[in-house]
């Protein structure tokens, strides 16, 4: 990664066929208030008319904008290509079929530097094609505005592992980059920079929205959900080696968050009955070799609440019978 003291912000988009989402994401974009700012968009190697409108804009804003076309690698292969070319003091990811408010990166960046930050998180809300809020994701609730992180080493298996609602210092990529060729890549890789701060800044302004697309292909659920667990199991090495290693609570709370609960979010959406008993059987053999217990899963709280009381009563009821096994019963609930 190169560097130039001059940008604050460097913004990686990588693109894959969002034609129609595409000019209102790059809009959000160049009406920053951080001026000091540079979007780097990753053409990665779309078939539709993704290019034609990423020229309008570079050719409108060449001081804020700079394009790349590349052979189609997936979203981590974008990001990282997006890392190398960066310039910025901190680094933020948008995907290219979302958009942001425009005071986003100017408050986050102005956050990091306050209070000297490895992190800066913010609020997000999910929005329909209509731009009608349909779920807002608060991040953490009741935190201050500066968190350091060894006093509340709770936030590792609390917060969402998103990578599009965050601000990273630059050199918390110094020696990492997105696993290729896997779901769940943020899940993979967030964590194990959060493990590398030392302090994390927050914003409850819900600044990012995240669009739920009808053809996403997060509605196409399938055996690839097990990158879930192998993320898990990364992320659980990377603890190990860290110097958090001995606090066992925050890496059992960890495990259960992502790799059940998280994991079983997921699983109720997998369509295809094999699949769906095969990844059932692949999470009773990472509980039991984690040696997590149900009541220790049940018992789990998220920011000092119990989690499954927080949930509506489908979601208890899904839960629960996933947990004791009742795994016909949670079948013929599911599917549709």
């Amino acid at each position: 990664m190169s560097f130039n003291s001059d940008i604050k912000v460097s913004v990686i988009v990588p693109v894959y066929n969002v034609e129609l989402y595409l000019e209102k994401c790059l809009l959000s974009l160049v009406n920053q208030t951080l001026e000091e700012i540079e979007i780097l968009v990753v053409n990665d190697g779309s078939k539709d008319n993704s290019q034609q409108i990423i020229d309008v804009f570079l050719q409108k804003y060449p001081d804020k904008i700079s394009g790349f076309i590349k052979e189609n690698g997936g979203l981590s292969d974008a990001r990282n290509f997006g890392i190398d070319k960066a310039k910025g003091q901190y680094l933020g990811f948008v995907d290219s079929d979302d958009y942001i408010s425009k005071t986003m990166f100017e408050e986050m960046y102005n956050l990091a530097e306050k209070h000297n930050a490895d992190m800066a998180i913010c609020n997000l809300q999910k929005v329909d094609e209509e731009g009608n809020v349909t779920q807002k994701l608060t991040q953490l609730p009741g935190f201050p505005e500066r968190i350091v992180l060894e006093n509340h080493l709770s936030v590792f298996s609390d917060i969402s592992y998103f990578a599009c609602n965050k601000l990273f210092r630059r050199d918390l990529f110094h020696e990492k980059r997105f696993k290729k060729g896997i779901h769940f890549e943020d899940i993979e890789l967030i964590p194990q920079l959060l493990l590398d701060c030392n302090i994390l800044v927050f914003t409850p302004n819900y600044h990012y929205q995240y669009l739920e697309r009808q053809d996403s292909i997060s509605k196409s659920h399938t055996l690839k959900g097990l990158d879930i667990l192998n993320a898990v199991a990364t992320v659980e090495k990377s603890f190990q080696k860290s110097r958090f290693y001995d606090q066992k609570k925050a890496l059992k709370n960890f495990l259960i968050l992502e790799g059940i609960y998280t994991f079983l979010a997921y699983l109720a959406f997998v369509k295809k009955e094999e699949d769906f008993y095969k990844m059932s059987q692949l999470l009773d053999d990472f509980v039991k070799t984690n040696r997590l217990t149900t009541k220790d899963i049940l018992q789990y709280k998220r920011f000092g609440k119990n989690y499954l009381l927080s949930l509506p009563l489908r979601k208890k009821i899904y839960y629960i019978l996933s947990l004791f096994r009742f795994r016909k019963i949670v079948r013929m609930l599911t599917v549709k």
